[in-house]
């Protein structure tokens, strides 16, 4: 009985096994992502790479999570919460290699007015220059990545983006209902306790739009060259 298997009859032990189960193990993947697709009778789990020396049981929860998805149930188990407490704790081991000196400052500022300076570094990491992912927190890396929109905003702006992912760092995730919240009750307390937060969320909408204007003025001009 291969790994996809059991998890299936632990999490419906009540039902005879009609589907055929494969399990890859891909490099294509960041850290600890995975998919799972359904054709019919049979059901293909891809996993990254970097779940492959990863305690069975913890992988067995994933792939009841991803199970559940699929299936459209609403269910918990002991491997579910297994997996959900080992994302929320894969930071501790995530090597700290990437950084950038101006994320490294705002990071500074925000750990010394925010969190009393405790918090750890995680990996500091500019992405494209979204106006819509204006920043992310990669659990399995430990990694925030800010768009580069704001190499042009204030030190203010940036500061106050840098906050909001490090605010998932500090709060993870809650599970509830097979559904992961990562933005709770308390997470919207404490975001909204960032210094002046209803005018910087006005300086930020309006920072938006700037660099909205901007860069269709930019596409306007390479397109009559």
């Amino acid at each position: 009985m291969n790994l996809p298997e059991q998890a299936f009859n632990l999490l419906y032990p009540e039902k005879e096994t009609i589907y055929s189960f494969s399990l890859n193990y891909s490099g294509k993947f960041k850290s600890y992502n995975a998919n799972i697709k359904k054709i019919n009778s049979r059901i293909e789990l891809n996993l990254s790479k970097n779940w492959v020396n990863i305690n069975e049981d913890i992988q067995i929860g994933l792939m009841q999570e991803l199970l559940l998805k699929i299936f459209k149930h609403k269910k918990t188990t002991l491997n579910i919460d297994l997996y959900n407490s080992f994302m929320r704790n894969i930071h501790l081991a995530a090597p700290k290699t990437k950084s950038h000196p101006i994320l490294e400052a705002s990071f500074n500022r925000i750990n010394e007015e925010y969190f009393n300076n405790i918090m750890e570094q995680p990996n500091l990491m500019f992405g494209n220059h979204s106006r819509r992912k204006l920043g992310s927190y990669e659990y399995g890396t430990d990694t925030v990545i800010i768009s580069k929109i704001f190499l042009e905003s204030s030190e203010r702006l940036l500061d106050y983006i840098m906050y909001h992912e490090l605010l998932h760092k500090q709060h993870k995730f809650t599970s509830k209902n097979n559904r992961n919240y990562h933005h709770s009750n308390e997470f919207k307390r404490k975001e909204q306790g960032f210094r002046d937060f209803k005018a910087i969320e006005v300086e930020l909408n309006s920072f938006l739009r700037t660099i909205g204007r901007k860069y269709k003025y930019k596409l306007f001009f390479m397109r009559k060259r």
